[in-house]
């Protein structure tokens, strides 16, 4: 599928995966929710989570493994020298080697590797490359954290290589081209993403907090679970401006079979105040904005910020932050796959977003 996409970019090496246990930690970057492990090896978990580096001459082969999938297998997306080149289909099992080939005359090359999935699909371990590395440097840029849903992970967004009514789920995820990572890139930002496909503020898209975690159940988790024996989200990235997009699930009617309850704007709206207090705690100096959601419309709509109101005036008078912030995304009809926005309605709402979020960034 993704080699013939790209097959005057890629091409097979017989070539085997070499230890990277020599090179310096200078010379891989690591960006999002990832777990880092000895000999540069890392574990990339949340949507659009990466590692990138710098190398000399015209191939290498990179070696993934899918840990921990749910289901059979995982995706990342890659970019070659700044141009999107396609997605990678991960099989569980034993680490699997890709080449990679490029054509540029380059002396020197960049490949970013981004994982398409979310957490939930478990985790994309990048064990390797054979590729003859220099050194890479972080540009000091601005930083937005985007906690949110399904909406926010680019799920169901992509059927560019499996059709909407083929595969399962997580095969039309495309994290790289979700709003965030695209507005980002668009204002020269660095992005973390903190999302989870069907989770709600104070219940998810078909559970009333009873069997599933909601977001401030599993948010300190590195993982995004509730999963003890994983490690602990150590909160370095310390963002600039914290998005939360959160309530399209805990509107939502569910899947008509289970349980139900009538929604609860009284539990909403205080586990959204425990959730920004506890936000504050590890990151006191970020600017704080609270969206709508541009799939909830109507009579509902009108409650969801009747909400948001309450909870921004919960915070009129901290003096010791900077207010909250609401920003309203206009309605949508979604084009992807199971109600879903895709990856050119992302484009719309991060076109939508974006000059918002840069007069913020411009304001700091």
């Amino acid at each position: 599928m993704f080699l013939k996409k790209i097959a005057f970019i890629i091409s097979f090496l017989l070539i085997s995966i070499v230890s990277t246990s020599q090179n310096k930690t200078t010379t891989f970057l690591y960006q999002g929710r990832v777990e880092k492990l000895p000999d540069n090896k890392v574990v990339l978990i949340g949507t659009a989570s990466s590692v990138s580096f710098n190398f000399s001459g015209n191939e290498c082969s990179i070696s993934l493994q899918s840990v921990d999938a749910w289901e059979h297998h995982n995706y990342v997306s890659l970019v070659l020298d700044g141009k999107y080149i396609g997605k990678l289909r991960i099989e569980k099992g034993a680490a699997q080697s890709f080449p990679i080939k490029t054509t540029s005359n380059k002396k020197e090359h960049t490949l970013e590797i981004y994982k398409t999935t979310e957490a939930h699909s478990g985790g994309i371990l990048f064990t390797g490359t054979t590729a003859k590395l220099s050194s890479i440097s972080a540009k000091k840029k601005k930083k937005i954290e985007f906690i949110g849903d399904s909406i926010t992970c680019g799920a169901a967004s992509d059927p560019s290589d499996i059709p909407c009514d083929k595969g399962e789920y997580f095969d039309h995820h495309n994290g790289y081209y979700a709003y965030g990572p695209v507005l980002s890139r668009a204002i020269g930002a660095d992005y973390l993403m903190s999302s989870v496909s069907g989770i709600g503020m104070y219940r998810n898209w078909n559970d009333e907090n009873k069997d599933e975690g909601i977001m401030p159940d599993v948010y300190q988790n590195l993982y995004l679970t509730k999963d003890n024996s994983k490690p602990k989200y150590d909160f370095a990235f310390q963002p600039d401006i914290i998005s939360i997009a959160l309530g399209t699930n805990d509107f939502s009617g569910g899947d008509g079979k289970k349980e139900r309850l009538p929604f609860n704007p009284e539990k909403y709206v205080s586990n959204y105040i425990k959730f920004i207090k506890m936000l504050y705690e590890h990151n006191p100096k970020a600017q704080i904005v609270i969206t709508n959601s541009p799939m909830v419309g109507g009579e509902r709509a009108v409650v969801f910020e009747d909400c948001l109101n309450k909870v921004k005036n919960a915070f009129a008078e901290d003096k010791a932050h900077k207010p909250i912030l609401i920003f309203k995304f206009k309605p949508m009809t979604p084009k992807g796959c199971s109600g879903h926005p895709d990856v050119a309605d992302h484009k719309v709402l991060a076109e939508e977003y974006a000059p918002f979020l840069k007069k913020l960034l411009n304001e700091k």
